[in-house]
């Protein structure tokens, strides 16, 4: 796969160790407004908007545009819906994923209320 994200972000995306900490440190440092969102953050935006446009698995093209599992991925993104400069960034994305996280949890805990 080519590397789209990257493009559309205007910058190539350099992984995480699967031993990252908080979510913070998985974006590369902490939250504050002042400051923009970084490159690699903005390319995760721009892969999360567009990488059904591309062939093969999501998780393949995670590992091959982000060197990074899956799993590290998802949880850099939930850190990164729950910043404001993403919502600042790109509101309408930012909500939309917002709106697929919150139902999943709550089929979730549908799922587990019908046992």
């Amino acid at each position: 796969m080519g590397s789209a994200a990257g493009v559309a972000a205007g910058a190539s995306v350099q992984g995480l160790g699967a031993g990252a900490g908080s979510h913070l440190e998985l974006l590369g440092g902490t939250s504050t407004q002042s400051t923009p969102l970084n490159e690699r953050e903005m390319a995760i935006l721009a892969f999360e908007r567009q990488w059904w446009r591309f062939s093969g698995a999501k998780e393949q093209s995670i590992r091959a545009e982000f060197d990074m599992t899956p799993a590290v991925y998802h949880q850099v993104l939930s850190a990164l819906l729950d910043d404001p400069r993403a919502l600042e960034f790109d509101p309408i994305l930012v909500r939309r994923l917002l709106r697929l996280r919150q139902a999943r949890h709550q089929a979730r805990i549908a799922r587990r209320e019908s046992r």
